[in-house]
């Protein structure tokens, strides 16, 4: 096989460290954007660039938007009295797209695992206990949804969140969410299946 050239290789490293990407996808990935210079690399290039400079992570619930507060939380029609916890930005943006929570989130930055060494001051919990005890407009959080990946790590972080915030009332996600699932990967009918019928824990 010819010699790749150092920039290219480079290329192609990079992208194999994106999720869903080998190093065999990768290369088809780096060879259709080194292709279509003009019309695929060079914009996403400028994509990239803009999007590095311009997202931040939202000081109040861990969101990824162009502003701090972000649109979700700055929304005067989301219901304040209504906090769902999630582990991840994809896990947020997974429940947007399926349209079945009005609410607000928070979003912790992971799941507890002890073989990967995530500890809980590695995670948001600090934060979320600061905005169900106050959520920063005065107005008490009535109910923590805990909107957690139907992992063990998830079930885990479940538990040692249920047990910090005592006598408020949490309820989890139900069973439409399949054992060993993540709700980025899930459609948006078990989604809203699963939030319409959260209960008490």
């Amino acid at each position: 096989m010819a010699a790749i050239g150092s920039e290219i290789e480079r290329l192609i490293q990079l992208l194999a460290k994106l999720p869903g990407l080998g190093p065999r996808s990768a290369r088809r990935a780096a060879l259709s954007l080194l292709k279509k210079r003009d019309t695929l690399l060079e914009p996403l290039t400028a994509a990239l660039r803009e999007a590095a400079d311009a997202i931040l992570s939202c000081e109040v619930c861990g969101n990824l938007d162009t502003a701090s507060p972000c649109a979700i939380c700055n929304d005067p029609r989301r219901d304040p009295h209504l906090l769902c916890v999630v582990e991840d930005v994809a896990d947020l943006w997974a429940l947007e797209r399926a349209c079945v929570f009005r609410g607000r989130y928070h979003v912790l930055g992971g799941a507890l695992s002890a073989l990967d060494g995530i500890t809980p001051e590695r995670l948001n919990v600090t934060g979320l206990l600061v905005r169900v005890s106050n959520n920063g407009s005065g107005q008490n959080v009535d109910e923590v949804i805990l909107a957690m990946n139907a992992t063990v790590e998830g079930q885990t972080t479940a538990h040692y969140l249920m047990d910090l915030l005592g006598d408020m009332k949490v309820t989890r996600l139900a069973h439409g969410v399949p054992v060993g699932g993540e709700l980025d990967y899930l459609d948006e009918g078990t989604l809203s299946a699963a939030f319409k019928a959260r209960r008490s824990i």
